[in-house]
């Protein structure tokens, strides 16, 4: 009688700058995560210890075979470091690698986090079957990640895909980088509520608003089709969650905005993984790049 094949325990971390989350899988099952609001001056050891505490609440005798990581900022993956964090000040330079895997011990690997949302909506999610598949996050922030046929494209530098920061308005407000008009200031959770002083919730039940928010969203995405071309676009985070209200009027004024002549198609769907397309993500980051 052949032995059962045993189980692979991976943890799975998403450091974001409105919410951190940890997630338990058995082999490629979820069976278990938790959320918890970010504390975004409190530095990376407060955040670890939280994420101790949650993993102690889904699993009482935490062993694992590899972690997952996907944060909020850009990674250098070749070196596995942290290159910036405009969203969550402190994590610079330090070594969330070494950290997390002397906290859990078990070999960890990480990636921006839209990266890790492109694999996961790619591989688990309504992204699957679709290659070149772009993802962007609409949350604290904005950024995407593109998944091809060969895997995740993150460029030389690993810095790809970093849409935020294209200008989508020539004239517009700063933006935390130190440039003017880009698709972050014009559209992320962060910026709105410090413009309207109101949630992205609340803002979207407002048609007029919606009509002019879809504007400089659509102009970032209609420059990532005319360079891409991908057969779909999934869009996460909090923002996506407003669904038609944002996404009809999104498609509209794509086909409005996109060159006539183009015939490249204008697929742009929500997260079907909700919350969690970056904890899928970095499951599959853990499993492909450390269970070989």
């Amino acid at each position: 009688m052949l032995a059962s094949k045993p189980v692979r325990r991976t943890l799975a971390l998403d450091i974001g700058g409105t919410n951190f989350s940890v997630g338990v899988f058995a082999d490629e099952i979820l069976i278990g995560r938790a959320t918890q609001p970010t504390n975004r001056l409190a530095g990376p050891l407060w955040m670890l210890d939280r994420m101790q505490e949650m993993v102690a609440g889904i699993v009482t005798k935490p062993a694992f075979d590899a972690c997952g990581i996907g944060f909020g900022g850009p990674v250098d993956f070749s070196t596995q470091r942290v290159l910036f964090s405009t969203q969550v000040p402190g994590w610079e330079g330090f070594d969330v690698i070494g950290e997390v895997q002397k906290r859990f011990a078990a070999p960890a690997i990480m990636d921006r986090d839209t990266m890790a949302g492109a694999l996961g909506e790619g591989i688990y999610g309504v992204g699957k079957g679709f290659r070149p598949l772009f993802y962007i996050t609409l949350s604290t922030g904005v950024g995407g990640g593109l998944l091809t046929e060969n895997g995740l494209y993150r460029g030389v530098d690993s810095y790809a895909c970093e849409l935020g920061h294209q200008t989508v308005l020539s004239q517009g407000p700063e933006c935390l980088c130190g440039s003017f008009g880009c698709l972050e200031r014009m559209t992320s959770g962060l910026w709105l509520e410090r413009d309207y002083g109101k949630t992205a919730q609340e803002l979207f039940t407002d048609p007029e608003f919606v009509s002019g928010y879809v504007v400089n969203l659509a102009q970032g995405l209609k420059n990532t089709i005319m360079l891409l071309n991908p057969a779909r676009i999934v869009i996460g985070g909090g923002i996506s969650k407003a669904g038609d209200a944002l996404f009809v009027p999104l498609r509209h004024e794509l086909r409005r905005q996109v060159t006539s002549w183009s015939k490249a198609r204008i697929d742009v769907v929500p997260a079907s993984l909700g919350g969690d397309s970056v904890l899928w993500g970095a499951l599959r980051l853990a499993l492909e790049g450390i269970h070989r």
